[in-house]
């Protein structure tokens, strides 16, 4: 378990330092709003999601694989696989179900009520990738330990699934330029930054698109896809439309916002 925790607080710390020194290089878009005001909020919203998963759950996703592998629990301890098919079957499922949550955070009145502090971000990077209400991250723990257990995925897949969605997450909400034909090809595989940016875009239609974290194959298989914003990327505006006002968005009102804000007219709320 010391080993897990070294691991993806290294991953995070070197993703982080790398795309913060992009961001600031080879920027996609100039930013709108205070950049430490956000980054306070943000950065804070951050720091409080592991304590509050700490004071709730008594097992994480890694000690919960470890567990089910000596009960025999979930689908793949059942069947005999070569270990390597059985990591990569782990990894992809878990993924698909983080696009699934996506989903239902999008579709559920309550759920996009939590999930709309993400999306009220005014600008987009690697920061916003981060940030989501304490209470999302319990729900999401929920899908998660439930996930885990249900399929019997290993340990190591785990581990490997909570790195690459977390330092995918801060890649493709950042605020980094990359080359037309370098997006090109990475989306093929990965959900880049300019391909996210079009589900925080503030027109509804854009924001019920591009729900994946990791790869792009699940837009594409279940039609999600959005290829670019209407826009364009420089000329797109960011967040939701009845959150315009930065002084509204400290962080105690970020906070609040699932209690008091206006969940808006997304078309999957309303219908």
């Amino acid at each position: 378990m010391e080993t897990e925790t070294i691991i993806r607080f290294g991953a995070f710390l070197g993703v982080f330092a790398i795309l913060a020194t992009a961001e600031i290089y080879v920027p996609r878009r100039r930013l709108t709003t205070s950049k430490r005001r956000r980054w306070f909020a943000n950065l804070t919203i951050v720091a409080l999601n592991p304590l509050s998963v700490a004071l709730v759950f008594p097992i994480l996703p890694v000690g919960l694989a470890l567990f089910a592998a000596e009960q025999n629990w979930g689908l793949l301890n059942q069947v005999a696989l070569p270990y390597w098919l059985e990591v990569v079957v782990a990894v992809a499922v878990l993924d698909l179900v983080v696009y699934a949550q996506h989903v239902l955070h999008h579709a559920i009145p309550l759920l996009w009520r939590l999930h709309m502090m993400h999306h009220a971000d005014l600008d987009l990077d690697m920061t916003t990738g981060l940030r989501f209400h304490p209470i999302e991250i319990l729900v999401s723990m929920v899908f998660k330990l439930s996930a885990v257990a249900a399929l019997g995925a290993p340990a190591l897949a785990v581990v490997i699934f909570e790195v690459v969605l977390n330092t995918l997450a801060m890649f493709n909400h950042s605020n980094i330029h990359l080359p037309e034909r370098v997006d090109r090809l990475l989306r093929l595989v990965v959900v880049t930054p300019d391909m996210h940016r079009v589900h925080h875009s503030v027109i509804i239609r854009e924001t019920n698109s591009n729900y994946g974290f990791s790869v792009s194959w699940w837009d594409r298989l279940f039609g999600t896809y959005k290829a670019q914003p209407a826009k364009g990327h420089t000329d797109m505006v960011i967040g939701l439309a009845q959150f315009r006002d930065p002084q509204k968005l400290s962080l105690s009102r970020l906070l609040l916002l699932p209690f008091v804000g206006d969940p808006g007219r997304v078309p999957i709320n309303r219908h």
